[in-house]
């Protein structure tokens, strides 16, 4: 009896544990199926779409993406187009196809980012061409190329060249110092007017400073600390070699510098001039001074007032006729030639092309002309024509043309003179001739012939 009540409970645990069994394996079959039907993407089709989407990619990398241009409506973008920045981008999960618009939020950027190369694209039509930019590129590479050339150099120039700095602090150690030219012309000023100072080193200072003196600042600089004065009382020195020096100094120091002849006749500088010339002294001396007083007289109408005051033109007569000073002559014929022809000038000028009104009324103070007829310097002018040298000649000459004027009649009267011209035309004829043969047209004894014939022509 037992036992038949067990076999029945048996056999229905054993079918519950079946049923179990069976409903399991039902549930995953349908699952299975259901995800196979239901799914997004199929292994195996996704595996070629990405050997595709991989393949799509290559190709892309090997050429530029065209440019998208977006608008408010919904675009398709094809694979070989760019999405710019800040496009809205809509994708098709099941077909992969990609639209795109114009985001509401953000403005559209004309340039975008390749990518793959990073370039900048412009995608504004009326922008630069690829040519432009090119050329930009170029050109810019240039700059940066002589940018560093320059750096190079620099550094070259700062490799072979060591700062001012660093060589001062090395004469520094060596007692050696770098003086500005002032300072150097103080020192030689004192080194001059000492009297501790031997002959030779008054000298040498005198001759290093005319080196200085020569530039306008350094002559003025003079004035600042009272060296041309010191200068200036060196003519009164008892040794030639003393009185030579300076005066070489006081010339270079005049020469076209205003301030300078301004102080010097305040200083006495004329009368110490012209008591050298008058004197008995070396033709070295008596140069040198005829140097520094042209210095002095040229451009300056006050000077020349004075010179005449003073008995200048007496002066320079008697150092024309003195006996071993004939060197000298033609200088002071120069002189004097170019001190009419500046008084000329200088009162023949137009309005506003000459010196200012006030220099002028200077110049027509300087009774020039008068004064040279008075001392004889017609006759004295006409008797240096007979000097050998071509050079001295042809100032001689201008000379006379300019003294025509106060001195045409005694030009008429002078025999000596009339004979001189006409052996001198007939000299230069012959000269210039010879440079004709040689194909030389308006050569130097042209000129001359010319000069002596127009002389001649203005004489009657």
């Amino acid at each position: 009896m037992t036992y038949q009540v067990l076999l029945p409970s048996r056999v229905s645990l054993l079918g519950i544990v079946l049923w179990l069994l069976a409903a399991a394996h039902f549930s995953s079959c349908h699952n299975n199926h259901v995800q196979n039907h239901f799914s997004l993407s199929n292994p195996e089709k996704n595996s070629i779409q990405e050997k595709k989407k991989a393949s799509s990619e290559q190709e892309l990398d090997n050429e530029d993406l065209k440019v998208f241009y977006p608008t408010n409506q919904w675009q398709t973008l094809q694979p070989d187009q760019a999405v710019p920045a800040g496009s809205h981008v809509r994708l098709n999960l099941q077909t992969g196809e990609r639209k795109v618009k114009l985001s509401d939020e953000e403005k559209y950027q004309n340039n975008l980012k390749e990518q793959k190369k990073g370039q900048r694209l412009d995608l504004n039509t009326h922008g630069f061409t690829t040519q432009d930019l090119k050329s930009a590129l170029e050109k810019f590479k240039e700059g940066a190329g002589a940018e560093k050339e320059d750096k190079a150099q620099q550094e070259e120039v700062r490799r072979r060249f060591r700062p001012i700095e660093d060589l001062k602090k090395d004469f520094e150690a060596l007692n050696v110092v770098i003086e500005s030219d002032l300072q150097i012309m103080v020192r030689l000023i004192n080194q001059f007017n000492s009297s501790s100072t031997t002959l030779e080193e008054k000298i040498m200072a005198l001759y290093d400073l005319e080196y200085y003196v020569h530039q306008m600042d350094n002559a003025r600089d003079l004035l600042s600390f009272g060296g041309l004065q010191v200068v200036i009382n060196g003519l009164n020195s008892t040794e030639d070699l003393v009185k030579e020096y300076s005066a070489f100094v006081l010339g270079a120091a005049f020469s076209s510098n205003p301030k300078v002849q301004v102080e010097a006749i305040e200083g006495g500088a004329l009368q110490k001039l012209l008591v050298v010339l008058a004197t008995d002294h070396p033709l070295a001396v008596k140069k040198k001074a005829l140097f520094a007083l042209s210095s002095l007289l040229r451009h300056f109408p006050y000077a020349q007032q004075q010179f005449l005051k003073l008995g200048g033109l007496h002066v320079l007569r008697s150092l024309v006729h003195e006996k071993g000073m004939e060197v000298l002559a033609v200088r002071v014929v120069t002189l004097l030639y170019d001190l009419v022809t500046e008084k000329m000038l200088a009162e023949n000028a137009e309005q506003g092309q000459g010196p200012p009104e006030e220099k002028v009324q200077q110049y027509r103070q300087v009774e020039l002309l008068p004064g040279l007829q008075e001392q004889g310097w017609c006759s004295i002018v006409a008797g240096l024509l007979g000097l050998p040298e071509h050079d001295m000649r042809e100032k001689v000459l201008r000379t006379l043309s300019a003294l025509l004027a106060p001195c045409r009649e005694r030009y008429r009267r002078d025999a000596l003179l009339s004979s001189t011209l006409r052996g001198l035309r007939d000299e230069y004829q012959e000269l210039a001739a010879l440079e004709l043969q040689d194909g030389e047209e308006n050569g130097y004894f042209q000129e001359m012939l010319g000069t002596i014939n127009g002389f001649i022509q203005e004489l009657p």
